[in-house]
């Protein structure tokens, strides 16, 4: 039985977990070298990005397999669209808000911090589009 019917859903997968490793390993360039060349302020910028990078991967994960949960189980088309823009918006959210902070604290350039902001209206229309996706797929079909 083949879990992912739609080759974008592979393709979301794929850079989901791509996303996961780019966490640990910016993460791990942020203890290990980072940490001797920057300021403490910005370090707490460049570990802000990474908490909220390691956060949302973690739930865009969750949600996708919510969201096979959903395929295999007939769940309603609605609520198969609204878990996949979840994904979707996570996603976009990690590349403009934890990336702007990491390219913020590496370079110190402060006028990058004013995309953050886009990056966190991301992350919040990726927990209501979750909220309704889980609504269409817990509520019962009539």
């Amino acid at each position: 039985m083949k879990l992912v019917k739609k080759q974008s859903d592979l393709v979301l997968i794929l850079l989901i977990c791509f996303s996961g490793f780019l966490a640990v390993a910016i993460g791990a360039f942020g203890a290990h070298g980072l940490k001797k060349i920057i300021t403490p302020e910005l370090m707490v910028i460049f570990e802000t990005g990474n908490k909220y990078h390691f956060y949302h991967n973690i739930v865009s994960l969750i949600t996708f397999f919510i969201l096979l949960f959903a395929e295999i189980n007939d769940g309603s088309p609605k609520s198969q669209t609204f878990l996949r823009i979840s994904c979707w918006m996570f996603l976009i959210g990690i590349l403009i808000f934890s990336f702007s902070l990491y390219a913020l604290a590496v370079t110190g350039i402060r006028i990058l911090g004013a995309i953050t902001p886009f990056g966190g209206v991301s992350f919040l229309l990726g927990w209501l589009f979750l909220g309704i996706g889980l609504f269409y797929f817990l509520v019962p079909k009539k």
